[in-house]
């Protein structure tokens, strides 16, 4: 025991200390890091700490790797061309060279780890190393290594434009000025193509316009009405897609330890796709956790094969979901003909899922080797049934109205309607901003879990609230000043869906607000009642969510609203106008191969749904969270 102990290496940490750094300077991995120091958990260290390395005879095995022993200024240099699932960790394991004479090499790397891709490296270690999959495409003689330029501040050529410095990416560029990868590249043709080049003026807005990118309009035919994006949150594991990763933006209170086991990854593996962490972690930072799924491509000929499930019941005889079907195909055909007529190949079969009994029998009729994309069917288990049939395939199946934690867990399923949680999280971020110690009443429905939710999720957030959940509008009464005696204002919300349950909120809220000014009232839901009743609503500043709002005065809008009628002699109904935008939707985000999975990332507005798709977990489903807030003024 003695003899062990005396060939260990001991550490002390220091300020700026991190497991990462340690393990690096000492040639171990992170968990063998913490395997040697069980006494330190969750990775947090405190400054004094004597830690346990690796022995003196290891580290100095370790450090005399193949990339150290020569130095790679006195190398000849070659370059390889990446291939799939080639990480800059995985280079640095591989060709036995330290990332930072990696980086020396290659000062655009972050910003050139696509799949084709050249990356420089000792020509030695190529040919010792590189294997068959690499292919050395270029010698040059010794060269010194360019320096990466040092951290620099925005470098502007005017207001719309930006300078490109050494060491930025993509990334980097689109945090600076609050834009998005795919809005970069369309103020840029060509950029993702060609890649940054330091020097280089490239557009970083629109001009002439502010970095906004909030979907915020006025409606001009009601003053009193305002319609907004609501700054959605995403889903609880803010998961989203970015090219072949499974991205996770930090929140507050994550640290290292608790995103691994979220994902189910090692440290190592979370450190190798982002070396940044070396920093340490930060809220905001976006981490790349690990590949997606393969994505789905399509194998046969020019035109996509859409299948449409439909709940017709011509072959059961059943009526029951009959118009709803026909209305819902009849936004769909506009919405097809539309996107025909700019040159996409269609090649559309529509099938009757009949009912939920019977639905087994229409699945005969499609053919998982020759479609591409699955529009339908209604029904949560009928969707089960068609992931199971398809599941060898991967084909994209978009559920137009089922949303439920069960199907979260298919990473080829599209789920077009915002889940109830999302709503009431909204409910709870607005009645927090408009909160100042008045009593809270809440109308539940007959099963009470929104309420619930929401009163959880207030009490969590506001200091002492006084909630009260009511069974009915009738019961939300007036709160006493308790100095005064005098009536006081209360906040009414309201968790039900049910349009009667609507009307008698309405008038409950404007009878209070003729009684006593400052009464504020929130609906999880839109009602009918609410669009004929402003007037009274926005004296008690009525704010509800909802996602099939049209904005009637936007050229688009009219566009379409026009072309329905025309074609079908009236205005679209409810579903006709769902119909429309899912198609539309899914349509515009496809190409020529059927790759719709990259383009999930994109926030798209249709005529009346607002669509900002977030993986539910990593290799999960899509989950639809966009809706939009509508705001009554007095």
């Amino acid at each position: 025991m003695v003899l062990g102990m005396s060939a260990q290496k001991s550490h002390t940490v220091v300020k700026g200390d991190t497991p990462y750094n340690i393990a690096k300077k000492y040639g171990l991995t992170v968990e063998e890091l913490l395997k040697l120091n069980p006494k330190v958990k969750d990775g947090k260290l405190a400054l004094g700490d004597v830690l346990t390395v690796k022995n003196d005879k290891a580290a100095s095995a370790s450090s005399k790797t193949p990339a150290a022993s020569k130095p790679v200024s006195n190398s000849q240099f070659g370059k390889i061309i990446l291939q799939p699932k080639q990480t800059i960790y995985g280079i640095t394991k591989q060709y036995r060279i330290s990332e930072t004479d990696l980086r020396k090499l290659n000062p655009e790397l972050d910003a050139h780890m696509k799949i084709g891709d050249e990356v420089t490296l000792p020509l030695e270690s190529i040919k010792k190393y590189g294997g068959e999959q690499n292919v050395a495409v270029h010698t040059s003689p010794v060269e010194k290594p360019v320096e990466p330029a040092a951290e620099t501040h925005a470098v502007k050529a005017s207001d719309d434009e930006y300078i490109v410095q050494q060491k930025d990416n993509y990334y980097r560029i689109s945090r600076q000025f609050n834009i998005t990868k795919e809005e970069l590249f369309a103020l840029n043709p060509g950029l993702e193509e060609k890649g940054l080049k330091p020097g280089e003026s490239i557009k970083v807005k629109k001009s002439g316009t502010k970095s906004s990118g909030a979907d915020v309009f006025q409606e001009n035919s009601n003053p009193k009405t305002k319609v907004d994006s609501g700054n959605e949150k995403s889903l609880s594991s803010a998961v989203s897609s970015e090219d072949d990763y499974v991205t996770y933006t930090v929140q507050q209170g994550d640290t290292v330890f608790s995103i691994v086991n979220k994902f189910g990854v090692t440290i190592d593996e979370l450190i190798a796709l982002n070396p940044e962490l070396s920093k340490g972690l930060k809220t905001g930072m976006v981490l790349k956790i690990k590949k997606l799924d393969p994505a789905y491509v399509k194998k046969n000929g020019d035109a996509l094969s859409v299948v449409m499930m439909l709940p017709f019941g011509y072959s059961t005889g059943e009526t029951q979901y009959r118009t709803m079907a026909l209305d819902f195909l009849t936004g769909a055909k506009l919405a097809i003909e539309r996107n025909a007529r700019n040159g996409q190949k269609l090649d559309i079969k529509i099938v009757d899922s009949g009912n939920e009994a019977s639905f087994r029998n229409s699945l005969t009729q499609i053919n998982p080797d020759n479609t591409d994309l699955i529009i339908g069917p209604f029904f949560k288990s009928n969707v089960v049934d068609v992931l199971d049939f398809t599941k060898n395939q991967k084909i994209p199946i978009v559920a137009p109205f089922a949303n439920s934690p069960e199907l979260y867990n298919y990473s080829n399923l599209i789920i077009v309607e915002t889940n109830d949680q999302t709503y009431a999280d909204k409910i709870v971020e607005e009645v927090k901003s408009a909160f100042s110690d008045q009593k809270i009443y809440i109308v539940a429905d007959s099963k009470k879990e929104n309420a619930n939710y929401i009163k959880a999720g207030l009490e969590k957030t506001l200091r002492n609230p006084n909630i009260t959940i009511v069974n009915s509008s009738a019961d939300i009464q007036l709160d006493k000043n308790m100095m005064t005696g005098q009536s006081a204002p209360v906040i009414a919300i309201l968790a039900s869906d049910n349009d009667t349950a609507g009307e008698a909120f309405a008038g409950r809220v404007i009878t209070l607000s003729k009684e006593v000014q400052g009464i504020k009232a929130f609906s999880m839901y839109y009602a009918p009642v609410f669009e004929r009743k402003v007037d009274d609503l926005s004296q008690a500043h009525l704010v509800y969510l909802m996602d099939r709002k049209i904005n009637t005065e936007g050229s688009f809008e009219k566009e379409i609203l026009a072309a329905y009628k025309n074609k079908y002699c009236k205005t679209p109904p409810k579903f006709a106008i769902v119909g429309f935008d899912i198609v539309n939707d899914m349509l515009t985000r496809e190409n020529k191969k059927g790759e719709i999975f990259r383009q999930m990332n994109k926030v798209q507005t249709q005529l009346a749904t607002k669509f900002e798709f977030v993986k539910s977990k990593a290799n999960g489903a899509y989950v639809n969270t966009g809706y939009r807030v509508i705001r009554l003024v007095p």
